[in-house]
């Protein structure tokens, strides 16, 4: 993750609690907080166990729910209710 780029205890359990939820996409996590699919990535490597990152990349790798690209077309939404 970029040196650059500070952010908060709570913007990083908000990152993690998104980067979790399956439909939220890393599309989602850059515009809200500026960080890009990869950089989400080590973070959630930084701030996980071992097992727990290891679960996480297993699931979304390839999930077409998290990259906006591989999205269906008609799928319009950008984030949850929950999202501010």
């Amino acid at each position: 993750m970029s040196s650059e780029k500070k952010i908060s205890q709570a913007e990083k359990c908000r990152i993690i609690e998104m980067a979790w939820e399956d439909r939220t996409p890393f599309g989602a996590i850059e515009y809200q907080f500026g960080l890009s699919e990869q950089e989400t990535i080590e973070l959630m490597r930084k701030e996980l166990t071992s097992s727990s990152y290891k679960m996480w990349r297993k699931r979304v790798s390839g999930r077409k729910t998290k990259h906006r690209k591989q999205r269906k077309e008609n799928v319009t939404r950008f984030v949850s209710p929950n999202q501010y």
